[in-house]
């Protein structure tokens, strides 16, 4: 009978977000998958528990992935845990979760912390509909094709970033968004210094310029203001209906198009065109 994985999240700073059903999973498992062993380590020391520990991290999730996977179809359970917040979420746990699926053995996400949804609740900007998109690319040209896809993003916006590439990353935003667009940079997030800032593209830019950031980054940016919708006159109606006739459109096709793409009543427009 094959096993389960466990997905477990894990703090993201404050060693008390640890859930009582994540300390569970951690001492039933039989072992447990981790993105960096040493970091894990002190987690489970910290929580008393001892359980066998495996290396499971971008590098080497081709070859250790398919081990696991063996493991738990031989009949014992794992839990996956990344260095901090929820496993397989921008982090090389989606493919094993992916591989598990694909040989039918049971997945269970453990709910806890995570820096994007934690970063949104306090961002002050809109949390109804967003979109994540993780770590930009190191590469000037790969980062702003990825940016440029987003210019007319309405979804508000949710980026992880590292300090000492912030500067070029507001920068690159400001640029393709708009020095005054809205965001909310959150540092640190349930450490000793957390830190929420909110401002603009240039109000940011100005203090980190002055300031060298420190600590990782949460960036949660305000999404694309909607288009307004451009209203047709009867005129112009009439003119697009003139233009489709000649081209060879019966009146009565040509007024029915030009209603459908104007709003405008279908009579009146055909009454014009007489």
């Amino acid at each position: 009978m094959a096993g389960m994985l466990y997905l477990v999240p894990t703090p993201i700073g404050n060693l008390g977000d640890i859930s009582t059903r994540c300390r569970e999973i951690l001492s039933s498992v039989d072992f447990i998958a981790a993105e960096d062993t040493r970091v894990s380590l002190k987690l489970l020391n910290h929580m008393q528990i001892h359980k066998p520990l495996v290396s499971y991290y971008e590098h080497n999730k081709s070859l250790k992935g398919d081990k696991i996977v063996q493991r738990i179809l031989e009949g014992e359970t794992c839990a996956l845990v990344s260095d901090a917040g929820s496993p397989a979420i921008s982090d090389p746990g989606e493919d094993l979760v992916r591989q598990c699926a694909e040989a039918g053995i049971t997945v269970c996400a453990i709910p806890g912390p995570c820096a994007v949804i934690t970063a949104l609740s306090i961002s002050g900007l809109p949390t109804g509909r967003f979109t994540f998109e993780g770590f930009l690319s190191t590469a000037k040209k790969s980062r702003m094709t990825h940016l440029e896809a987003l210019r007319n993003e309405q979804r508000t916006m949710v980026f992880y970033e590292a300090p000492h590439k912030l500067l070029n990353t507001l920068e690159d935003m400001s640029r393709v968004f708009g020095s005054e667009r809205r965001i909310s940079l959150c540092r640190e997030l349930t450490k000793l210094h957390e830190e929420v800032f909110r401002t603009t593209f240039a109000g940011a830019l100005a203090r980190y310029e002055e300031t060298p950031p420190k600590g990782e980054f949460v960036l949660v940016v305000e999404g694309a203001q909607p288009e307004e919708e451009k209203t047709c006159t009867m005129e112009e109606a009439v003119e697009q209906a003139k233009i489709l006739m000649e081209q060879g459109m019966s009146r009565k096709d040509a007024v029915r198009k030009v209603a459908q793409e104007t709003g405008l009543p279908k009579n009146a427009i055909y009454d014009a065109t007489l």
